[in-house]
C-alpha cells in the first residue's frame, strides 16, 4: 500500500471523527509503585493477558475542528485518496518539546504501516521546526503503540498516574532530534 501524508484540511473532518480510536490488545504494561521514607521506587513491566481485551480511548477524541490553536499541525496520511489516518501535534508545552496528542487509524487499515508514517511525518516536522525532542502520549494499556514507539527508537521517559480521566495511568515516549 502506498501512504501519502498530507496536512489536514476541514473537509477531512467528518470523515476522520469517524475512526474509532479503541483497540485489542493481548498485554499492558503493569505499574510496580514501592515507596518508604527515603525511596520510591517505580517500575513497569509486560503483563500477558489471559485473552485478548478491548480497550476504550482514554477520553472524548480530540475533536479535530476545535481549539486549533491548540495544535502545531495535524497529519492526514491517505491510501489510494482516502483518509486512512492521522496525527496532532501540539507545542503548547514546554519550549523545544513537540507532543503527539492524538493519533489513529481506521482499524481495517492498521498494522499496514500508517500509524508510522504518521510518527515519521511529526519527526519530521518535529526536526524542521527545531524541537529537541518529540513525545508520544499512550495509555499503558496501549500495548500496540508501546511496540511502535520501541521499534522507532522513543525511549521511556516518565509517566502520570490517573492521567485520563477514567483513571488510567499515560506513559510517555521520547525520541531527541
Amino acid at each position: 500500500m502506498e501512504i501519502s501524508l498530507r496536512p489536514m484540511r476541514m473537509s477531512d473532518v467528518p470523515i476522520l471523527s469517524e475512526i474509532d480510536h479503541s483497540f485489542h490488545t493481548d498485554h499492558v504494561w503493569q505499574m510496580d509503585l514501592e515507596t518508604s521514607e527515603e525511596q520510591v521506587t517505580v517500575g513497569f513491566r509486560r503483563i500477558r493477558l489471559p485473552r485478548s481485551m478491548k480497550v476504550e480511548y482514554p477520553r472524548q477524541p480530540v475533536v479535530l475542528a476545535e481549539k486549533p490553536l491548540e495544535k502545531a499541525v495535524i497529519f492526514v496520511a491517505e491510501i489510494e485518496g482516502e483518509p486512512a489516518g492521522y496525527l496532532a501535534v501540539s507545542t503548547g508545552g514546554p519550549p523545544g518539546i513537540s507532543q503527539v496528542i492524538d493519533w489513529a487509524v481506521f482499524r481495517r487499515l492498521r498494522k499496514n504501516g500508517v500509524g508510522t508514517s504518521l510518527v515519521g511525518a511529526a519527526l519530521k516536522w518535529n526536526y524542521e521546526h527545531q524541537a529537541g525532542q518529540l513525545i508520544l502520549e499512550m495509555q499503558s494499556k496501549n500495548y500496540p503503540a508501546i511496540s511502535l514507539a520501541n521499534k522507532l527508537g522513543f525511549e521511556f521517559c516518565g509517566y502520570s498516574d490517573r492521567y485520563y480521566p477514567n483513571q488510567d495511568i499515560a506513559l510517555f515516549f521520547a525520541k531527541r532530534r
